[in-house]
């Protein structure tokens, strides 16, 4: 499918063939593939590339591929039929469907690559006898910017309007109602570019639907609270990775048993939990039939990753997992992605699952501490900040733990380092619970300077209030981003003592951008820390927790060890961005997770 990075290039393309950029022209040099007298359709010609190894695949794309041949050969005996005209009839529905956005492409008509096209006509163009959809599941797994949702919009509108099913209702499905309006939204701004489809289909407030006809088509979130009394024929879900429970697949599931042809047809991407999930549920059914050990002619479906002996940075392997390479995916972005992954682990688990739709763990740290050591490269003395425009963050503990205060100071007087300046505080009683629970040596940073022991088993407040009020007077401190637990004591005090204090929501929307900020300027050593050690430590432990949108911040509850100075850098970082460009996200606003 076309996107608005527009045609093939020559290399990517040669790649991504294999090397060879012929397809096979006919089924005469693949005997025994097709029954005897079999027409060849257009869509063939990507199928008859991978069964003669023209185009590079893994190895469950090609048995996924060599399922539809081998079923063409037993249909008889499976009680199937398969009807190209009705495969035909989808493909051709999507050229009245038009692209959206893109410079050069909105308006403009859809057009399926082939590979495309061979999985909408497998997975529309087989029957069963009594006249029902063979595929009453598909489970599609392919990496991001591979065209997925376009093709699940098209898909949507043509359950919805074309597939000649009485009361059609057909639902894009996510875990948030709000999600679910953001993916259906594609559909909708495909019905307003398209001339037949807006003369045809209604849009009201998110609601597709056709006069005359019960048939709608609309956003369903499992926040929603609208699952009873569902008809479902058809359900687009697209990120299934990213659903936490099985709920609101179940519930979709056995909402269509009255339908003959209902489909539920998941698109996503890999993701990083390997526990159980209702996407690796799906994932691993799938391969168990493309392996022969499941015998299920309802389920069907195709996934595009490396195979298990490839290495991940060789980029001739790529198009495996990249169907669309050359088209919509390119060689030069994937290079680039590839070497930020393999200059810092958090890049590397992102490029991994998005990017080579590989499953990986979560819990892998952020920071290379090779990289961060070289923030350390320029000492410098607390004097040389003295008076210089500054920025603080400010993670108090439970009353217990670890508490950082966190000044960062961003370029100035031409020099382009960011500094950091950090300030720890645990509460002296329990320094030794905490040194051999935490196992560091709080002791041995207590008496270097690093690490400041209040008095009694519990954070003296007092105590921090009285070292930010000391700071302010020494630094030209604008803002501090403060997490609001715990913290009404101390933020009310801070403000009568001057200070602008900023509530800081732990959320995507207000640490996601800050955390790449922190994570660029680590890779480009341009942030200064003098080699905290407590500091340090913090940034070794971190784990990040992610969202379907490609934005992460720190996880505190899956990362090893302490985190607190890092999460204090990160909400400084926030308001001294914040304070350049102010902007409020979609998260801010209330959508998304």
């Amino acid at each position: 499918m076309r996107t608005e990075q527009g045609d093939s290039k020559g290399a990517d393309r040669e790649s991504r063939l294999g090397g060879n950029s012929g397809f096979c022209s006919d089924a005469a040099g693949l005997s025994g593939l097709v029954p005897a007298g079999y027409v060849k359709q257009p869509w063939d010609e990507y199928g008859f590339a991978v069964m003669a190894g023209e185009v590079l695949v893994c190895r469950y794309t090609r048995l996924a591929v060599k399922r539809h041949y081998d079923d063409l050969l037993a249909a008889g005996s499976k009680g199937l039929v398969w009807r190209p005209d009705l495969a035909d009839h989808v493909i051709k529905f999507f050229g009245f469907c038009r692209h959206s956005k893109g410079a050069g492409f909105a308006g403009e008509p859809i057009r399926l690559e082939g590979w495309q096209k061979f999985w909408i006509a497998v997975c529309f163009g087989w029957y069963r006898i009594d006249g029902g959809r063979r595929f009453r599941t598909w489970y599609e797994e392919v990496a991001r910017k591979n065209g997925k949702s376009t093709k699940l919009a098209g898909i949507g509108l043509y359950l919805f309007a074309m597939d000649k099913e009485p009361g059609a209702e057909v639902y894009t499905a996510a875990t948030k109602l709000e999600q679910a309006k953001i993916t259906h939204s594609e559909a909708e701004m495909m019905v307003r570019q398209s001339p037949q489809l807006r003369a045809l289909i209604s849009n009201q407030k998110n609601k597709l639907f056709i006069q005359g006809t019960s048939n709608k088509y609309v956003p369903l979130g499992a926040d929603a609270q609208t699952s009873d009394g569902l008809n479902v024929h058809g359900a687009i879900v697209d990120e299934l990775h990213a659903h936490p429970n099985r709920d609101l697949w179940d519930v979709l599931d056995t909402a269509r048993g009255a339908r003959k042809c209902s489909l539920m047809y998941a698109i996503t991407t890999a993701g990083f939990n390997q526990g159980e999930s209702i996407c690796l549920e799906q994932r691993n059914y799938l391969i168990s039939i493309l392996e022969g050990h499941e015998v299920d002619d309802s389920f069907g479906g195709v996934i595009y990753t490396l195979d298990a002996e490839d290495d991940w940075r060789d980029e001739r392997m790529w198009p495996k997992a990249n169907p669309n390479f050359g088209i919509s995916v390119f060689a030069d972005d994937l290079r680039n992605a590839c070497r930020k992954a393999i200059a810092i682990p958090a890049a590397l688990a992102n490029f991994l699952t998005k990017r080579l739709n590989l499953w990986t763990q979560s819990n892998e740290t952020w920071l290379s501490l090779d990289h961060w050591d070289a923030g350390a490269s320029q000492s410098f003395d607390e004097n040389f900040l003295k008076g210089k425009r500054c920025y603080g963050g400010l993670d108090l503990a439970s009353t217990t733990d670890l508490t950082a205060w966190v000044m960062i100071f961003p370029p100035q007087d031409g020099d382009p380092n960011w500094y950091v300046l950090p300030r720890f505080f645990v509460p002296e009683e329990n320094i030794q619970l905490r040194a051999r629970k935490d196992r560091v040596p709080y002791l041995a940073w207590r008496d270097q300077g690093f690490l400041i022991a209040t008095p009694g088993a519990m954070v003296d407040q007092d105590m921090i209030r009285d070292q930010v009020i000391d700071d302010a007077a020494k630094f030209d401190i604008v803002e501090v981003g403060y997490d609001e637990w715990n913290a009404a004591k101390i933020s009310v005090e801070l403000t009568e003592a001057g200070l602008m204090m900023v509530k800081l929501p732990q959320n995507f929307g207000n640490l996601s951008t800050p955390t790449k900020k922190l994570e660029g300027l680590v890779l480009e050593k341009k942030i200064q820390h003098n080699g905290h050690p407590v500091l340090r430590w913090n940034a070794g432990n971190v784990t990040l927790l992610r969202d379907t949108n490609d934005n992460y911040r720190p996880n505190k509850k899956k990362s090893r060890e302490r985190i607190d100075g890092v999460v204090a850098t990160i909400m400084a970082i926030n308001r001294a961005e914040m304070s350049v460009a102010p902007a409020q996200s979609v998260y801010e606003m209330g959508v998304g997770i």
